[in-house]
């Protein structure tokens, strides 16, 4: 990768780094393997490295569904875990970095909303109607909400 390519992609790493710190609850700290990390209350939700190495937690179920639909890749260490690893290799790889770190966000905020202290701390936040804005496909969107594909309705 040549150095203009390199800047390029720490540029856009730091634009995702500013953007997700602006969200409602997330904090923003070094991570312990190097790189930033996102955090809404105790759940690590991502990191990501300067030079475009982007980590992000889900459900398992939700990972699965991701890397099968090709929206990210396996983890390139924790092969079985929740993690998933995606490359920002330019720029315009801003939007679905962004998109994908938004789902684990939404994901981790609608579990904590459950909780009184996350209920008020996240009033804000509407996971259902922001869920909308991102369109997932419908495995994606059922493993979101914890349910089979073709299921309707919230699971029991």
């Amino acid at each position: 990768m040549a150095a203009n390519d390199r800047a390029a992609v720490a540029e856009t790493v730091e634009r995702l780094v500013e953007e997700v710190g602006s969200w409602d609850g997330v904090t923003v700290d070094e991570h312990r393997f190097g790189g930033t990390e996102w955090r809404v209350g105790p759940r690590e939700i991502g990191h990501v490295h300067a030079w475009g190495m982007l980590d992000i937690a889900y459900l398992r179920a939700l990972r699965d569904a991701l890397i099968e639909e090709g929206e990210t890749g396996v983890h390139h260490l924790l092969d079985q875990s929740g993690w998933t690893t995606f490359y920002i290799e330019a720029p315009a790889d801003y939007d679905h970095a962004r998109w994908l770190v938004r789902l684990s966000y939404l994901y981790h905020v609608n579990g904590l909303k459950e909780t009184p202290a996350g209920a008020e701390e996240f009033a804000g936040v509407e996971v259902e109607s922001e869920l909308d804005e991102l369109d997932p496909s419908d495995g994606v969107r059922a493993a979101f909400e914890r349910r089979r594909p073709g299921q309707t309705g919230t699971p029991e």
